[in-house]
């Protein structure tokens, strides 16, 4: 009989699905974002997104009733990630798709304006948790020069505990590991919440799309229990795993590599 454990590292030294491109230099790298206008427009306009997100805080409300329930005293916390989380900042993906510019352009310009409007549900439930005598802690990979235009943004959208001691950004490295377990030296962390599977614990970090998809099934117990996932369709590691993490692809590579990952019959 295969375990999931057994299924986990059967895939973790399987490796990568192969995939090729041509490796060759482009004539014209200029990016052609097009391909995430579906994506961005989904996001942006479908009462199916809203829903999702109202979906998902509705079920966190729930577990972190049931959370309170059992007698402890440790001091209890929330961790969220922010952007896609509790911040919407598809206006700086469509802004990508309509210069033909990728991130980290323009990004910071964009964070500076602290304009980001909360997320359906994201504000109600976080402030409901603090109510209860819940932490919140927003563990984010916008990095230390960004947090007080950040804090500022939370602050205005109306979040609870929105200051320095509750935002936690990103100092050296992507993986949040080590800022999860800083919070978990005084708290119990009952209720985790992002869109990318990295907010959750380390074990998806620089996975392959078949390896994530393997770890995911393995703790498929934990998601609408602790963990709480939000839907992302625009970019993330999802995407990035894609691509075996090369982050200097030239669009038609990517392109290419996308292609090749799609299902047909």
């Amino acid at each position: 009989m295969i375990t999931n454990k057994n299924l986990i590292i059967t895939v973790l030294m399987t490796g990568w699905l192969a995939v090729s491109c041509n490796q060759s230099k482009e004539e014209n790298p200029t990016p052609d974002n097009n391909y995430m206008q579906l994506a961005t427009l989904w996001y942006q306009q479908s009462a199916e997104c809203r829903a999702l997100y109202y979906q998902a805080y509705e079920v966190a409300r729930f577990r972190l009733d049931e959370a309170l329930k059992i007698p402890s005293k440790e001091k209890k916390a929330v961790v969220v990630d922010i952007d896609e989380t509790v911040l919407d900042n598809s206006p700086y993906q469509a802004w990508c798709i309509l210069t033909g510019k990728n991130y980290p352009e323009g990004w910071a310009e964009w964070t500076s304006k602290a304009e980001a409007k909360a997320l359906p549900g994201a504000g109600e439930f976080l402030n409901y948790a603090a109510s209860k005598g819940v932490e919140v802690f927003y563990i984010t990979n916008r990095k230390t020069n960004e947090m007080e235009a950040t804090i500022k943004n939370l602050q205005k959208e109306g979040f609870p505990m929105a200051d320095t001691l509750h935002v936690i950004p990103r100092t050296d490295v992507s993986n949040k590991e080590s800022r999860r377990q800083r919070v978990a030296q005084n708290h119990k962390i009952v209720l985790l919440a992002g869109d990318n599977l990295n907010d959750f614990a380390e074990f998806w970090e620089k996975q392959s799309p078949l390896a994530r998809q393997a770890i995911t099934d393995s703790l498929k117990a934990e998601f609408g229990r602790r963990f709480i996932i939000l839907p992302n369709p625009m970019y993330g590691d999802w995407e990035n795993a894609l691509y075996e993490y090369k982050y200097g692809l030239m669009p038609a590579q990517k392109d290419s590599i996308r292609r090749k990952f799609l299902k047909g019959f």
